[in-house]
């Protein structure tokens, strides 16, 4: 954590005599000063996993006042030394204000002589987003990821305390910062869909994931990171949930003869011929997550003469534009034919179907 402070200030009244226990009055000790809040003011990009903590000038009473957060997180305030320390049970919300405010006078902070705070002090911190890295470690333990994620041991601890960091091993606090651990690929997966993976920056590897997350929880598949989203994946972790339709990648060869492979949890489970698109019409090379399915369906468009066509057309995953794997009747099949789709003949297109399923990446390679 960032040490210093820096903080607003408001004048507040101090007790000129402090009560004993008994309540006979007793000579007012000396006023505490506030040296320290970490987070510090204004600091921005704050793991909202990590404890406050808000240093004096003396020791603090274990009876002392509390300060307050606004928004409120559920957590534990401590007096340890010169410190009161809050230790959140769930983490702050991400890209968030929090606002530290430190009661003084008689109502307020107290030292474990009895010394008052003499100015009440607000200071406020901005929480920072989820991370990439940490999104990865839940969808790999969830098994959206054709890795495995081992942590390494030992836990994160903030500096110089002696409690425990609980929001820090919670969901959230992993999609704050993910913990020391090693991605492991499950064996059996092309160099093609490797080289593609970078668990601490966006890449269509996480993104066919986390669609294949929205799929199998209801909500719209598009890839995108809501908060919808995310307490979805929180809750999933929670409760244990995994992904129940298992891992699947595709790669549409252009070479001759032109194929479709499928792998499903490591396995080879399909190898067959396919048609790739025309040179006037290609297939666009690159890797693109299933996006729409259908078991049958009209397929419209434009052919290159500029005439329309209306085709019935089985067994469909789109996976870029009006790309999509599906099959159509040729008198052959492993060459370029079709307007950019992957065809199949009828019996291999059905048993590609069901493993095509929301958010499996399909790779097209010249």
């Amino acid at each position: 954590m960032t040490a210093g402070v820096v903080f607003a200030v408001t004048q507040s009244t101090a007790a000129e005599h402090p009560q004993t226990a008994s309540g006979s009055a007793r000579h007012a000790a000396g006023p505490v000063h506030l040296t320290a809040i970490s987070p510090s003011g204004q600091s921005t990009g704050i793991d909202g996993a990590d404890p406050i903590v808000v240093t004096f000038s003396g020791d603090m009473s274990p009876s002392s006042p509390k300060p307050t957060i606004t928004p409120s997180v559920p957590g534990t305030w401590t007096a340890q030394g010169d410190s009161l320390i809050f230790v959140p049970t769930v983490a702050f919300q991400p890209s968030t204000q929090e606002t530290v405010s430190v009661p003084a006078g008689a109502s307020g902070v107290r030292s474990a002589d009895g010394g008052l705070l003499t100015s009440a002090v607000t200071s406020q911190f901005t929480t920072a987003p989820y991370t990439q890295a940490g999104l990865a470690v839940l969808l790999a333990q969830q098994g959206y990821l054709p890795l495995t994620w081992g942590p390494e041991r030992g836990g994160r601890a903030a500096e110089g305390m002696q409690t425990e960091d609980p929001a820090a091993e919670t969901p959230q606090g992993i999609a704050y910062a993910a913990p020391l651990g090693t991605f492991s690929w499950e064996p059996g997966y092309p160099a093609t869909l490797q080289d593609q993976w970078s668990p601490d920056q966006a890449n269509v590897v996480l993104t066919g994931a986390v669609m294949a997350f929205e799929s199998e929880h209801g909500m719209p598949i598009n890839g995108s990171l809501t908060p919808q989203v995310w307490n979805a994946i929180f809750a999933a972790q929670q409760r244990g949930q995994r992904n129940a339709n298992g891992y699947t990648y595709a790669m549409a060869s252009k070479g001759s003869p032109e194929t479709l492979t499928i792998w499903h949890n490591g396995q080879v489970v399909q190898h067959s011929l396919a048609n790739t698109g025309i040179p006037v019409s290609p297939t666009v090379d690159g890797t693109f997550p299933v996006f729409e399915r259908f078991r049958f369906q009209i397929m419209q468009g434009t052919n290159p003469d500029g005439s329309h066509y209306a085709d019935p057309v089985q067994f469909v995953a789109y996976f870029n534009g009006g790309d999509a794997v599906h099959y159509f009747p040729r008198g052959s099949y492993g060459s370029p034919q079709s307007l950019g789709c992957v065809e199949l003949d009828l019996s291999d297109a059905a048993q590609a179907w069901p493993y095509l399923t929301y958010g499996s990446l399909v790779s097209v390679v010249s």
